[in-house]
């Protein structure tokens, strides 16, 4: 079993969607962390969730990474910790400094400068990250997103670095998997829906896989993504033991 700690801030909206899934539809452990704190409770892993961190003031993340708890996500990635930003939590990372690029206001001609909200296609780039090996080849997810400022920006150093490195985990495509400009959601710079950094242990993402997790919500293609961090969790741990 795999002990999560989710994030949770003035603002946020999705910490307790995100221990719902985890605890009683993955049959996982998972505890929220509150911003004020600096104990992780010893946790394996940590979800840095959605919702609007401090009302969003300034832009979308640039308050939450002075939270206390942030200095210890930085600390605990740096030693190898898997940490996850979803939406928000995405933002986050980027704004702290531990994800490369930023999230900009929305700029597709359907969304332009408004806050979207619907189901999207999304596939995989790579199959070799926490987020992915558990994600059969070529499969198109439906994952909903839900942001104002989800248009992923690098400048081009960053971009070209990002491709090479395989740092690219999930890009927004059609129903047929096809990456098109119709099918990005938001303007993001090559359709890019999430990425990793270079040690492939933090990871940020626009869609919300903790919203594609329920069968009562008729779209489990969420636990792809959620089951394959698991699973990279444990394995972890379990070299850990053995080492």
């Amino acid at each position: 079993m795999v002990k999560f700690g989710v994030i949770v801030v003035p603002g946020s909206n999705c910490d307790h969607d995100a221990l719902y899934v985890l605890k009683h539809i993955l049959k996982q452990d998972a505890v929220p962390l509150w911003h004020k704190t600096t104990d992780l409770q010893g946790c394996d892993a940590i979800i840095v969730p959605g919702g609007f961190s401090y009302g969003d003031y300034l832009r979308a993340g640039a308050l939450a990474k002075y939270a206390p708890i942030m200095k210890e996500v930085a600390a605990f990635s740096k030693d190898g910790g898997y940490v996850v930003g979803i939406c928000n939590g995405f933002q986050i990372l980027c704004e702290a400094g531990l994800l490369p690029g930023t999230l900009l206001l929305n700029t597709q001609p359907h969304s332009g400068r408004h806050y979207s909200c619907k189901n999207i296609q999304l596939i995989s780039q790579n199959y070799d990250s926490a987020l992915t090996s558990g994600i059969p080849q070529g499969k198109g997810l439906t994952i909903p997103i839900a942001h104002g400022e989800g248009r992923y920006f690098a400048d081009a150093e960053t971009l070209e670095k990002l491709n090479k490195n395989g740092q690219v985990i999930f890009k927004y495509c059609n129903e047929k998997g096809e990456i098109t400009a119709d099918s990005n959601p938001n303007g993001s710079l090559e359709n890019i829906a999430g990425i990793c950094n270079e040690t492939r242990n933090v990871f940020g993402m626009m869609p919300h896989p903790e919203r594609a997790s329920d069968e009562h919500l008729g779209n489990t293609d969420g636990r792809y993504i959620l089951n394959s961090l698991i699973k990279a969790v444990e394995a972890k741990k379990e070299e850990l033991v053995n080492a």
